[in-house]
């Protein structure tokens, strides 16, 4: 649109500036300020003139100064992060409606005119727990037309995961297909989110603030995005340097497992925690490992590398052993070395129609299997680590209760060691905490709050709880909770593992929380002390009669573990168990299992 002198009260000067202003704003701005002429014009008009005061032109709405963000986080990252944008865009001035995916009113999604999405994905593709509910809702036929509505997406995943942040992109591409705009790109974050988690919240505020028509400040978003990076004392980004304490093998002599219950020391730290928590723990990969890679690529060991973005310089080997993750290979970091490596066969890999071939090698390969398949490596040694990202820290269920052991975090760990592409392969953690974690050791851990796993309010409720192998950690956090808080509520564990007399893990707690009344009932499942192998969901579905009346006496079932396998049958096993006892058809028994998780009594904590 271009002004007129001929058509308009302006003169040329007038013209040729306002010409020049129309030019540059947006859509938002140019109804903000059309609203706004028009309000200040109604105001400043005498009430004596018409009898009247001018009311705004019909059709141009304000630009509104609500924001909502909604999160689905299974871990607690992305609920975090939610937490903070919206600290940070309150300060800002936006008023913020601040919601868990599964709490938000989906009749409510017309009234919102400014939504942030912050999700993270879990699994093979799979939107968190808490996100179920509604990423279902908005790709059903329900889901009303988002015209009006403006969006933006902050997404949270894992790129060794075939599908890297998929639930993010489904909202992203739903969103846009029910009508909304895009406020601003959608941000695809890595298991290091910090900085792109900052960049995001920075832009949003910024075309926030552009659609209200005021003037940015470039400090004013900086310090909103901020406030994603600093935190408390000790956390992520900075982590609590632990004192070991305790690491000792929990199972028996000749059993196929090791189970390490490790005891760090918190104090001083100022670390509080509740049952239903995780602790982070930032490993180191294993030195013969990076020796290996150090043998294939004849890099020298002791040349100095740039590491991180702030410059920092370490010696390679030490920079490869406590920084760089070296034991995973994904697609986008083929693509990166690909050019680097002087076989150029790895090229074919890369190419469109191939994906399931690159796939299949990326499998359970890591960085030396890429340097003895498709080197040397061209380019100097900071060539290929600049590539590298960091190691990410590793998260486990914490096994005890703050109240009952004040200033220490217990670990229930398993040692993960197989033989893949002719090689031994090992856990990056688990084994740097099994065989090279001492006591007197120091270990840089935070606090992973997690508020979809935890105790009911009420301890009068009772709780079911479904943990084999080191599904276990949690659930002993919970019993030492409820032991010191005096809970009243009935409880009943399933456990299972391979052999009683090798892997009954804390058994003797066990007993004696049975004998004092702390634990109700506990059913067990030995999978290898059985000619037929029985399973955790085996013992539920024995006694699905008396499960399904807790069920309706309101307990509250909490399920930790193996999320592929273990956790998948046990959702089946309580649908089948709802149907049978509740004489209910599959449908609305599979309504019924949702109630329960909408109503947060039926809680996962799943890998």
């Amino acid at each position: 649109m271009q002004f007129q002198v001929n058509n308009s009260p302006f003169s040329q000067e007038q013209v040729d500036l306002l010409n020049r202003l129309i030019s540059t704003l947006n859509e938002s701005q140019k109804i903000w300020l059309s609203g706004y002429l028009a309000a200040s014009a109604a105001i400043q008009a005498p009430s004596g003139a018409l009898g009247l005061s001018q009311p705004a032109p019909s059709g141009v709405p304000a630009v509104s100064k609500e924001v909502t963000v909604l999160y689905g986080s299974q871990s607690g990252n992305a609920q975090g992060l939610a937490k903070k944008s919206a600290k940070a865009l309150e300060a800002n001035g936006f008023e913020v409606t601040l919601s868990s995916m599964s709490d938000f009113k989906t009749n409510q999604l017309k009234k919102v005119q400014q939504l942030l999405i912050i999700v993270s994905t879990h699994g093979e593709g799979e939107p968190p727990d808490n996100a179920i509910s509604f990423h279902e809702f908005l790709h059903s036929k329900r889901a009303p037309r988002l015209d009006g509505v403006s969006f933006s997406v902050l997404s949270l995943g894992d790129s060794s995961y075939e599908l890297f942040c998929q639930t993010g992109k489904d909202f992203d591409a739903r969103l846009e297909e029910l009508g909304g705009t895009r406020l601003f790109e959608r941000v695809d974050c890595d298991v290091d989110y910090d900085e792109p988690a900052a960049e995001w919240l920075q832009g949003v505020i910024q075309r926030l603030k552009e659609g209200q028509g005021g003037a940015v400040s470039a400090a004013a978003p900086s310090a909103a995005a901020e406030t994603i990076a600093s935190e408390s004392a000790y956390s992520r980004t900075n982590p609590f340097q632990a004192e070991v304490l305790t690491n000792i093998n929990l199972n028996g002599r000749g059993s196929n497992k090791e189970t390490r219950h490790i005891e760090l020391s918190l104090e001083g730290s100022g670390l509080n925690f509740k049952p239903g928590d995780s602790l982070g723990v930032y490993p180191h990969n294993d030195p013969a490992l990076v020796d290996l890679l150090l043998e294939h690529t004849k890099w020298d060991p002791n040349e100095q590398v740039v590491i991180n973005k702030q410059g920092e310089v370490r010696p390679l080997r030490e920079a490869l052993i406590e920084y760089f993750e070296i034991t995973v290979l994904t697609k986008p970091l083929l693509d990166k070395l690909a050019p680097l490596a002087a076989n150029k066969k790895v090229l074919e890999l890369l190419e469109a129609g191939n994906e399931e071939q690159c796939k299949a090698y990326i499998h359970g390969r890591d960085l030396v299997d890429f340097v003895r398949d498709y080197g040397p490596m061209q380019g100097s040694a900071q060539d290929v680590v600049s590539q590298l990202r960091k190691i990410p820290a590793r998260l486990y269920s914490i096994a005890s209760s703050q109240s009952a052991n004040p200033d220490e975090v217990h670990l229930t760990i398993g040692a993960l060691r197989y033989e893949a592409h002719g090689r031994e392969r090992n856990g990056v953690c688990s084994i740097f905490c099994a065989e090279r974690l001492q006591p007197g050791d120091r270990v840089p851990v935070f606090i992973q709050h997690n508020s979809n796993f935890k105790l009911p309010e009420d301890p009068s409720t009772p709780i079911i709880m479904v943990g084999p192998g080191t599904g276990i950690a949690p659930f002993r956090s919970f019993m030492q909770e409820r032991e010191e808080i005096g809970a009243t509520g009935r409880s009943w564990l399933f456990f299972g593992d391979q052999h009683f007399t090798t892997d009954f893990l804390y058994q003797t707690e066990w007993q004696r929380w049975i004998k004092d009344g702390v634990l109700t009932r506990m059913d067990v499942a030995f999978s290898r002390d059985t000619e037929e192998k029985v399973y955790v969901q085996h013992r539920m579905l024995q006694h699905s009669k008396e499960l399904f009346t807790w069920l309706q006496q309101g307990a509250a079932v909490y399920i930790c573990g193996d999320e592929k396998r273990m956790a998948r049958d046990v959702h089946r096993t309580l649908v089948d168990i709802i149907e049978k006892e509740g004489g209910m058809s599959r449908e609305q028994a599979e309504e019924y299992l949702a109630a329960m998780q909408q109503n947060k009594r039926y809680q996962r904590d799943v890998y």
